[in-house]
């Protein structure tokens, strides 16, 4: 099972959500992927993926996080805290700080809906910090060195240890996503269906 977890002001429509979903679909793993809208507040969109992960340990079905952006924060809390693996798209690192400029009335990109983003979101956020990988072999690390949002250097430090895929150029979307789909859903233990 692929838990994909879209960034912040995205949505389940996001072209990289999208992708990987149809991607799956036409490998027979349709059944295997689960994307839903986070809420704006961290706390709230962590308790959605919990839900998510708790049915799938009731299932027995392990799953793989797939995280972009603040996807990827949300990613690395759960993952250390589950013992999951991780692989995290231009992940934000610093969440609390990468996204204090934010506080304020905030525009979906996908989806056109309004919310507000608040100082409560940021220390829900700090909340969430993971102080250090347990172990970094678990993740891997995609990022794309022309980030204009994120610099890919703190991701490589961050994720010291752990598989990582570094490109030259691109931007924050993750323009060579199609590239690595096939590998993503072999890295979350998933062979295509006959």
């Amino acid at each position: 099972m692929i838990v994909y977890l879209h960034g912040f002001r995205s949505a389940p429509a996001s072209i990289k959500a999208r992708a990987l979903k149809r991607h799956m679909e036409e490998r027979g793993l349709g059944h295997a992927f689960w994307c839903e809208q986070l809420p704006a507040s961290p706390r709230a969109a962590i308790a959605v993926i919990e839900e998510q992960l708790a049915r799938c340990k009731a299932q027995d079905v392990e799953p793989t996080l797939v995280g972009s952006s603040l996807g990827g924060f949300y990613a690395t809390h759960l993952a250390e805290r589950h013992g999951l693996r991780a692989a995290l798209v231009n992940p934000a690192i610093v969440a609390p700080l990468e996204l204090g400029a934010y506080v304020g009335e905030q525009t979906n990109m996908y989806t056109g809906e309004t919310f507000r983003f608040t100082e409560e979101h940021i220390a829900e956020l700090r909340a969430l910090e993971v102080p250090a990988l347990t172990r970094p072999e678990r993740y891997w690390l995609l990022v794309e060195t022309g980030d204009e949002v994120l610099d890919y250097r703190h991701a490589v430090a961050r994720y010291a240890g752990a598989r990582q895929t570094v490109l030259e150029g691109g931007d924050h979307s993750f323009t060579r996503w199609d590239d690595y789909l096939d590998e993503l859903i072999a890295f979350a233990g998933l062979a295509p269906q006959a």
